[in-house]
């Protein structure tokens, strides 16, 4: 089950801004669009599919990823054959539309849909590993994606993506995923029913304040049976209760953030650093530095929040994410940016894991599909605006450093509001 969700993860890559990157000049040189006519098609597509989440969300609740995963499969392999017959922009709105939804965000609420069922004590370390699909989506595609619109052009680079798509996920969703433990005689985690070695459930359940923690000194009402700490009916929290609590909005803004000033940063990665003498080669190449520590921050992070307060974890990420931006506006020379890519790897390595597995960690099992799909709408509405700054920037500004001093800003904000998230409680 960890598997696909990582092969899920991975392949949800013909969505995400790392991958779009290096198809944005070829197609704009063909399509006849300038940058900020191509950044707002980006935008009002990504708007409009990240509205769907929600819905998606609610469907894997109700059918299960089983189901839903070959379905969503299909049409972001639909979709990227869209993408390779595109003559103008009304096509183009269409097709961006189609691979943010499905790709961005409906395949990767799917896999953290599965870790959240197949996982509850190391649920965090399982995302940990699941992210990791993540990080060598953006290590190994967007060079992939360069090496083939070099040798065959954009518009087969594009069927080719929807071909691998197809081929990875449809088929193994349909012969090998299931949808939870339960009905197969066991519980999260692998573990069978009375099984003597149970893992510690001092840390399960929110991974947060002691006070909340299922299996603390303070709850001597859970027992050390692993079944007895996994989320009950009346412990999950429907999304209108979620959208009720502080909470919800302190962790929304940091994915908030991260989806905008990640995705505005990347989608025009290649031009912002030409600005200081880097080339197009280096600038694709450092996604691999950003792939890297990506990998080992998404592991570190994932056992640090089954076992501390998820709030330093995030507030920990935004940090990262400051430095990131101060070196990039000040950058001494080209070789530095292999150090920028690896701050920034740092940062996402964190949120791909621990920023996805602390919905269901506060809020619970039951609606864990409609409540991420809020959070991932949120984020997928921000990103729909990221490229947008740095466009208008580069187009009126002249240079992409005001949009910087911005994106520098809203990651300050998001952090010391996170510092003051606490998972809620059902009574409070």
């Amino acid at each position: 089950m960890l598997g696909i969700a990582a092969a899920t993860t991975f392949m949800s890559a013909p969505g995400q801004s790392f991958s779009v990157a290096a198809f944005v000049d070829p197609m704009l040189n063909d399509l006849g669009l300038d940058r900020t006519n191509y950044s707002f098609a980006y935008m009002t597509a990504t708007l409009i599919g990240g509205c769907m989440l929600p819905l998606i969300g609610r469907l894997v609740d109700r059918f299960g990823a089983r189901l839903v995963l070959p379905v969503v499969a299909t049409a972001l392999g639909l979709a990227c054959t869209w993408m390779s017959s595109l003559t103008g922009a009304v096509g183009l709105y269409v097709g961006f539309t189609m691979i943010r939804c499905l790709g961005q965000g409906s395949l990767t609420l799917i896999a953290n849909w599965i870790v959240g069922e197949w996982f509850h004590t190391y649920r965090g370390r399982a995302a940990g590993i699941c992210a990791v699909g993540g990080t060598a989506s953006v290590l190994i595609i967007p060079q992939v994606n360069n090496l083939l619109i070099g040798a065959c052009g954009w518009r087969d680079t594009w069927l080719m993506l929807g071909g691998m798509v197809i081929v990875t996920l449809v088929l193994p969703a349909g012969l090998l995923l299931r949808d939870r433990p339960e009905p197969l005689g066991l519980l999260p985690d692998g573990l069978f029913p009375n099984d003597d070695n149970q893992p510690d459930s001092r840390f399960a359940g929110r991974g947060d304040d002691s006070e909340f923690a299922e299996g603390s000194a303070e709850n001597p009402a859970v027992t050390a049976n692993h079944a007895s700490v996994i989320d009950t009916d009346d412990e999950s929290f429907t999304v209108r209760e979620a959208l009720c609590t502080s909470a919800f909005w302190k962790i929304a803004s940091v994915v908030g953030t991260v989806s905008l000033v990640g995705t505005g940063l990347m989608f025009h990665q290649v031009s912002i650093v030409a600005e200081h003498g880097v080339s197009r080669s280096l600038a694709l190449g450092s996604l691999g530095v950003q792939a890297g520590a990506a990998t080992a921050s998404a592991l570190i992070a994932g056992c640090l929040i089954d076992r501390m307060q998820a709030r330093y974890v995030l507030a920990c990420s935004m940090a990262l994410e400051i430095c990131a931006i101060f070196l990039l506006i000040f950058l001494p020379a080209a070789g530095w940016i292999t150090v920028y890519s690896a701050l920034l790897g740092l940062h996402g390595g964190i949120i791909r894991s621990a920023g996805c597995i602390v919905w269901i960690n506060f809020y619970g099992r039951k609606h864990q599909g409609a409540i991420q799909g809020m959070s991932m709408s949120i984020m997928v509405l921000a990103a729909a605006l990221g490229p947008v700054p740095p466009a208008l920037a580069h187009d009126f500004a002249g240079s992409y450093e005001p949009a910087l001093w911005l994106f520098l800003i809203l990651p300050a904000l998001a952090g010391v509001a996170v510092l003051t998230a606490s998972p809620p409680t059902k009574n409070r």
